[in-house]
């Protein structure tokens, strides 16, 4: 088997406790240009340490210190010469591995905080002395280690950030990474740039070379085939692999019927035409209603899904090889558009829980015979659009809105159907074309439109009443996917999207606007 090398640059560690915003820090390492990988908790000092980083955070998690089996900080991190950032949870964790004292004070704080810096230092240099910050804690650290300033307090906690900059060891109880810190960036590139001394070098033209020459090592000079579905995320991954192996790449662009209107014209003519790809287009879309006839759980219907999928790539590389005349290989690898979302909300990092089964991560059948190819399986949704950029992927590719890859089959509330796929399909054309007309597309991240199929309501429509079907708009903005607001649309836009749809859609009567942040809801419905 070939080994691909580390090929990138040496790492921030991220240590993961086990809670999502673990991957939020990495993104706020990478959002100050500095490479950052995520290892689990798991990890020994030794593991750790072997991957050469140029510093370790400890993230927050959800237990605590004192619980019977709660992760443990390995105190050898301490002692070997590498920069250390403690976040909540690894604060404490760290200040009890240097023998501080943590306790239950019965004070908890969650949520917006004050901060009061008592000490600037390094950490809170250039911070006002009172400012908030997001926090989520009922143990506190109430006595610093031996050596360390204490830099800030709160009412919950008298120790809330400390620093000794001869072991270049840090830590604050408060949450960084997330935007309700509001000097949060600031803490960790304090922390970056003069606590650990690193320079801000990491770009998108990184990534690239990085990884086109980790796929060359993994693929050698084998044959792969990638889904193409028109996304981003699809679109950019095979730009990458393409780069790296060119002809040995064909995309496989699946038309299983469950896509809005106008995306196969999209993708034949947009993203071809600008990269030259080799693209086999499969009619899929029989198949698909035929494994999706009378399901309507959400989880079974992506499992479906992911399960088609693979099948029908597994059938689109035979084919690829058979034409390709004897004494052709086989394919051996399939790339797909993962990203750092999709791992982990599918359960996919250290104590992550399963939010829900992504096709291309837990909906993947067990009998997969293909090895993945996931160049973007680290990276966050803007970094994606970043490196397509670099990449010189169209920019109507590059800044379409997100889609998943269940395509609509998700967006139906019940048993997805032809007729029922119709209406949404219209549906969602035109609350797309009414928010372009405004002018809206950049400041909305995306709308998901959604048909209550399994739902009527009463209504009149030409002096007589109606029975039809509810559709749901949910405008939302955010910049990782972690987490999300909805978009105070403007009521005449939202006017004439609902006009519009009831006019025209048949069967729908009635349209509502989904007014919930993530969390506690998902961008999808189901």
């Amino acid at each position: 088997m070939t080994q691909t090398p580390t090929l990138a640059p040496r790492p921030v560690l991220v240590v993961d406790f086990g809670a999502q915003y673990a991957q939020l820090i990495a993104r706020r390492v990478r959002e100050a240009k500095v490479y950052s990988e995520i290892v689990p908790h798991t990890f020994s000092a030794e593991q750790m340490l072997a991957k050469d980083p140029v510093a370790i955070i400890l993230s927050g998690g959800p237990s605590s210190v004192y619980e019977e089996g709660a992760p443990f900080v390995d105190p050898a991190i301490f002692t070997a010469g590498v920069p250390v950032l403690g976040i909540c949870y690894g604060f404490q964790a760290m200040a009890r591995a240097l023998g501080g004292d943590v306790a239950r004070t019965g004070l908890r704080e969650y949520g917006g905080t004050a901060i009061d810096v008592c000490e600037s230092g390094v950490l809170l240099s250039g911070s006002p002395q009172t400012q908030k910050a997001w926090m989520s804690h009922g143990d506190s650290v109430q006595r610093a280690p031996e050596g360390f300033t204490v830099l800030a307090t709160s009412l919950g906690a008298p120790v809330a950030a400390f620093e000794d900059t001869d072991r270049r060891l840090f830590g604050v109880q408060w949450h960084p990474e997330v935007r309700h810190s509001a000097h949060g960036q600031a803490v960790l590139e304090r922390f970056l740039y003069d606590g650990a001394g690193l320079a801000p070098d990491w770009t998108p033209g990184n990534v690239i070379a990085d990884q086109v020459e980790a796929i060359r090592a993994q693929v050698g000079d084998a044959r792969v085939i990638c889904g193409l579905s028109g996304g981003v995320d699809s679109s950019v991954a095979a730009a990458l692999v393409q780069r790296a192996v060119g002809d040995q790449l064909t995309c496989v662009f699946v038309d299983h019927g469950l896509l809005r209107s106008g995306e196969a014209e999209q993708v034949e003519e947009e993203f071809v035409a600008s990269t030259g790809v080799n693209l086999v287009v499969v009619d899929a879309q029989q198949r698909f209603l035929d494994a999706l006839a009378g399901v309507s759980d959400p989880e079974t219907k992506r499992k479906i899904i992911g399960r088609e999928f693979i099948r029908v790539f597994e059938q689109a590389a035979r084919d690829i090889v058979a034409a390709a005349g004897a004494h052709q290989e086989e394919v051996k690898f399939l790339v797909q558009g993962t990203l750092y979302p999709d791992v982990v909300e599918s359960g996919g990092g250290e104590g992550a829980a399963n939010i829900k089964s992504h096709h291309n991560v837990g909906g993947l059948p067990d009998d997969l015979a293909f090895d993945l190819v996931e160049p973007l399986r680290t990276l966050f949704k803007d970094e994606v659009r970043a490196v397509g950029l670099e990449l010189g992927v169209p920019e109507g590719i590059v800044w379409r809105q997100p889609f998943p890859g269940p395509g609509l089959g998700i967006r139906i509330v019940g048993e997805v159907t032809k007729e029922r796929l119709d209406t949404l399909r219209a549906a969602d054309l035109i609350a797309r074309e009414e928010l372009t007309k405004a002018g809206l597309d950049r400041e909305i991240w995306q709308c998901p439109v959604v048909l209550l199929a399994d739902v009527r309501s009463v209504g009149v429509q030409g002096d007589g009443r109606t029975y039809g079907h509810p559709i749901v708009l949910r405008p939302v903005s955010s910049e990782d996917a972690m987490t999300a607001d909805w978009t105070r649309v403007p009521y005449e836009v939202l006017a004439d999207i609902s006009t519009r749809i009831t006019n025209e859609v048949a069967d729908v009567n009635r349209v509502v606007l989904d007014v919930t942040s993530k969390p506690p809801g998902t961008i999808e419905w189901e």
